[in-house]
């Protein structure tokens, strides 16, 4: 599994845990460009764009134009967005407590895979 998929990987779970709406667009050419997830949770609209950490834990890779675009038509929409790096962030940026967020209820009994 790549780097940017095992966050993926991650970011579901923790989605799935916590009963959160999210779709995982593929793009196949057909319909308007899109982000990595679509997530609504707590009435909330989220759009979230993946990448992967670097060595030294930051988000490696740019944005691309259409990524840039459509993350700002969503936040011009009243939409949250944030460039994601780990399952820990997502949860940050949907506003889980702390508390929550310091458990491994998402990631299972152990908090590993």
């Amino acid at each position: 599994m790549t780097p940017e998929g095992k966050v993926k990987s991650d970011c579901k779970k923790l989605l799935d845990a916590i009963g959160a709406y999210h779709f995982w667009p593929v793009q196949t050419g057909y319909g308007a460009a899109t982000i990595d997830v679509l997530v609504c949770w707590r009435g909330v609209f989220f759009g979230f764009e993946m990448k992967r950490p670097d060595e030294k834990g930051l988000a490696r890779g740019k944005l691309t134009k259409r990524q840039e675009m459509t993350l700002q038509k969503i936040k011009a929409a009243g939409g949250e967005i944030a460039i994601i790096k780990s399952a820990a962030q997502m949860a940050a940026h949907l506003g889980l407590s702390e508390n929550e967020q310091m458990t491994d209820f998402w990631m299972g009994s152990s908090g590993h895979d």
